[in-house]
């Protein structure tokens, strides 16, 4: 039988539709990673462990096969009082597995264990017009199963619960993070548990226990709010169940959400895109004109779905009017941003191929002191602390890398940092390897995006308020807050300066670092002649840490530029993936690439062969990122030439 489970429930309740594309292989699936990988960097691999420390004698369901596992989970709620781990209940053609089911008599219970963290003090969970947009999707998820759950058994009295990690709880003891680590040397993923898990209390393992029937109920009174309509919970469940079952297409409902739809396949895919077959049939469109922009393409811009509900599909059509044009004072306005993606380049501007605001960036470029020092970190949220005293999903800063670019033009890789042994908390190393790095010299600190600041202030607060800071604490404090925003050397953000002052049809608007590098390869000369010879990492060349005469700018076949990211990645062996992502997403992306990096050699029983070469990775990649940067810097100030 072909269930609607939970998993699938969630799907349509972001797009009906998405039952008709999950599952086939023959669809094109962007979200269709490594969710081990992702457990494993998010955390829920360690949470999902240490929840079941807290049901002791629970028993887990581990038939994989829907009829063998409800057939196990029927045998063994014949005992009056039974704890399970991920037992399979069904109704009609609902199926939910459990994270943890507690029977005692005619009592059933029902826990959702959550990665995501969560602070009692404050939910965030309910507004003035009932559920919070981010709280939305785990409530219904939970509210689904607590329907199946009592429409199986209609005698029992049911209650359910969410299991989170509590953010407003500090850790009683030392390495929580290793409590649990994994072993995939075998056929099967293995969990090594630290005896430790086993002794803690409820309050010292940090999780918190939320009651969800108001939140439940908050479901039932107001029904699922999925495109092509509302519907209360069990007209929802049994409409999508009986369309999934019979492999029946829902109406394309497409609207603003289309955007972020992980079955969308490039042109010329060897895929099916799911995303184009919405489009086509809600707008009856031929496969020709879904190569035009639709107003999904438009950068930043809030108010697509207002526009799509009075007709407008294409980003031609979209108006000054539409976005509030209005001028920048000082570099571009977002609207005035939008126009360009819009209306195209202005007349001036054509022959070069992309905008670029003289006055703005050479006015910010007359500010800058050198040598420039470009820096990115790679940092992860640990759901469980390094240390007494920490709280789940503390930041930990674990990479950095540093180019620096003499006022000459020449250009190093000068210095990197990464600490990523298992159970060592890196943030005070970190600081003081970058203290000694940005010692060297006066110049201006370049980030690309916020991340950088909120992670320097974050250490800051760190330093600031533990107990075990270290001795040198007042001086990383001191140096700290210098890069931080309204710091004497205050870090410089490139990607605002890109967005105010920079402008590629190819980038489609966004100012990732992801797209404005392939951008300007695209266009500048200096950048073609410096970096088309294998000039980089090389003797007499531009000096690496990591590569050896490496040539980045290159040409494919059609005498395209090829992107410096994706030749990175093809050069890495199969553990190392692209990740597609659109837009803003891409940053995110490439990070959380690093993340899954760190946790596998965090918690990941590995050999020292893999461990070395994921660490050589992580090195590389941060190493392109502040290149990236100077390379940018270079194309700008060619074009200011």
């Amino acid at each position: 039988m072909r269930y609607l489970t939970k998993s699938r429930f969630k799907l349509a309740a972001e797009c009906p539709r998405k039952l008709t594309y999950t599952g086939k292989p023959e669809y094109r699936n962007t979200k269709q990673d490594d969710t081990f990988l992702q457990s494993l960097a998010d955390g829920g691999f360690q949470v999902g462990e240490l929840a079941k420390r807290l049901y002791p004698g629970g028993i887990e369901v581990t038939d994989k096969g829907n009829a063998e596992a409800l057939a196990e989970t029927a045998e063994l709620l014949k005992r009056d009082t039974v704890t399970l781990f991920e037992p399979a209940i069904a109704y009609g053609n609902l199926l939910v597995r459990a994270d943890v089911l507690v029977k005692s008599g005619a009592s059933l219970k029902l826990v959702e264990v959550k990665s995501k963290s969560f602070d009692p003090t404050n939910p965030q969970i309910e507004g003035k017009k009932g559920l919070l947009a981010a709280a939305r999707p785990y409530i219904e998820d939970i509210a689904f199963q607590d329907y199946v759950i009592r429409s199986a058994f209609p005698d029992s009295c049911v209650t359910s619960y969410l299991l989170f990690p509590d953010k407003s709880r500090q850790a009683g003891l030392d390495q929580m993070n290793q409590l649990f680590k994994i072993d995939r040397s075998g056929p099967r993923v293995q969990v090594i548990c630290d005896p430790r898990a086993d002794l803690l209390s409820p309050a010292e393992a940090l999780l918190f226990e939320l009651n969800a029937a108001p939140y439940i109920a908050l479901v039932h009174a107001n029904g699922i709010a999925a495109p092509g309509g509302t519907f209360s919970l069990p007209e929802a469940a049994k409409r999508w169940a009986e369309a999934y079952a019979a492999e029946t297409p829902l109406p394309a409902a497409i609207g603003a959400q289309c955007a972020k739809c992980e079955f969308k396949a490039s042109f010329g895919d060897r895929l099916k895109s799911g995303h184009a077959e919405c489009w086509k049939e809600a707008n009856n469109w031929s496969d020709g004109e879904l190569t035009e922009p639709t107003i999904l393409d438009l950068w930043n811009y809030r108010g697509k779905q207002k526009l799509m509900d009075q007709g407008v599909r294409r980003l031609a059509e979209v108006t000054q009017q539409d976005i509030k044009f209005t001028p920048g004072a000082h570099g571009l306005s977002n609207s005035e941003r939008q126009w360009l993606q819009i209306d195209g380049l202005p007349v001036e501007h054509k022959a070069a191929g992309f905008f670029l605001d003289h006055d703005y960036l050479a006015s910010e470029m007359d500010n800058w002191i050198y040598p420039l020092n470009f820096i990115d970190f790679e940092t992860a949220t640990v759901a469980l602390p390094f240390h007494r005293g920490m709280r789940p999903y503390e930041s930990v800063a674990f990479q950095f890398s540093h180019h620096v670019m003499e006022a000459d033009g020449s250009l190093r890789h000068e210095s990197e940092f990464l600490l990523a042994e298992p159970g060592s908390f890196p943030n005070f190393e970190f600081a003081r390897a970058l203290k000694a790095a940005l010692s060297q010299n006066e110049g201006s600190v370049f980030r690309w995006a916020a991340h950088e600041n909120t992670i320097l202030v974050h250490i800051l607060q760190q330093l600031q308020s533990r107990d075990d800071a270290p001795a040198d604490k007042d001086d990383l404090i001191a140096f700290l807050q210098t890069l931080i925003t309204g710091g004497a050397r205050a870090m410089i953000d490139l990607k605002a300066l890109a967005q105010k002052g920079y402008f590629h049809p190819s980038t489609k608007g966004s100012n990732s670092i992801k797209k404005v590098l392939p951008a300007v390869l695209e266009t500048s000369t200096f950048l073609k002649e410096r970096y088309a010879q294998p000039l980089y990492g090389a003797a007499n060349g531009i000096p690496s840490k990591n590569f050896k005469g490496m040539a980045w700018w290159s040409a494919d076949e059609l005498g395209l530029v090829q992107d410096p990211y994706k030749k990175l990645i093809e050069a890495a062996d199969s553990e190392w993936v692209e990740i597609e992502a659109s837009d803003e997403d891409l940053d995110i992306a490439a990070g959380g690439q690093a993340t899954m990096a760190y946790a596998r050699l965090q918690y990941e029983a590995l050999d020292d062969a893999t461990r070395a070469s994921l660490k050589a990775k992580l090195l590389r990649y941060c190493e392109l990122d502040t290149l990236a940067m100077a390379m940018v810097v270079e194309a700008w100030q060619e074009a200011l030439r």
